[in-house]
């Protein structure tokens, strides 16, 4: 039996992020200024062609799964990608001091947009901050480092958009981050889980020294159905 995370797109937009889902019984996404994120049932061709019907032609979507997938010709494939997910079920709370981190909110989302697109540390759009429990640090009123919380799959809630200013690395700002996002979810009774990419060897080599492990490899494809069709 598939594990719940194996198709988290699908999961959090069935689950505890259905309120922000677009679609039906075999295809759902999220709204285009929110994330661009698409989930699919089962992945079959049926499932694609729902998706198809529900897609404009210019807007680009993400899939993240488990299997292996064959990318349709009536769809442009633009880049994949291989992912570990990480999982932090045996994290415990960490004691931190996180006395400089602060929540942030819709006024902070310029600076929130303009550090994700310093750093790239995956999709930050205008409406992201909807996923909710997003926190940074500021130096002298400019946002230098921030984490949060995106995808939620009933009992598992992902950490997302960690990035730091490269002015303010080595201060250990990541780290603090990371440990705040997980005592809040563990907190709460839940599992904190984060994607990264395969060949980041320094991110994954800090969540592991977090706690986390390595649960499954993870297949992330981006596309667009073609604009002749």
């Amino acid at each position: 039996m598939d594990h719940i995370l194996d198709n988290p797109v699908w999961n959090a937009l069935i689950s505890s992020n259905s309120d922000m889902a677009i679609g039906n019984d075999l295809a759902k996404l999220f709204p285009a200024d929110i994330a661009p994120f698409a989930g699919l049932n089962d992945f079959s061709r049926a499932s694609f062609s729902a998706l198809y019907d529900l897609l404009p032609c210019d807007r680009t979507v993400v899939i993240v799964t488990a299997k292996k997938v064959e990318i349709h010709h009536s769809w442009n494939l633009i880049d994949q990608t291989i992912l570990f997910q990480m999982t932090g079920e045996d994290i415990g709370p960490s004691g931190g001091n996180y006395k400089n981190i602060i929540s942030l909110q819709q006024d902070h989302v310029s600076q929130m947009i303009a550090l994700t697109q310093l750093t790239n540390p995956g999709p930050f759009l205008k409406r992201t901050i909807e996923f909710g429990d997003y926190t940074g640090i500021f130096n002298n009123d400019q946002l230098v480092a921030m984490a949060g919380q995106r995808m939620h799959i009933n009992q598992y809630v992902e950490i997302s958009a960690v990035c730091t200013h490269p002015d303010h690395f080595g201060k250990g700002y990541g780290t603090a981050l990371i440990n705040n996002q997980a005592d809040r979810i563990i907190s709460e009774g839940k599992v904190p889980f984060l994607h990264v990419r395969k060949d980041n060897a320094n991110a994954i080599k800090l969540y592991r020294h977090l706690g986390f492990g390595v649960r499954q490899e993870m297949n992330l494809y981006v596309f667009k159905k073609r604009s002749n069709e």
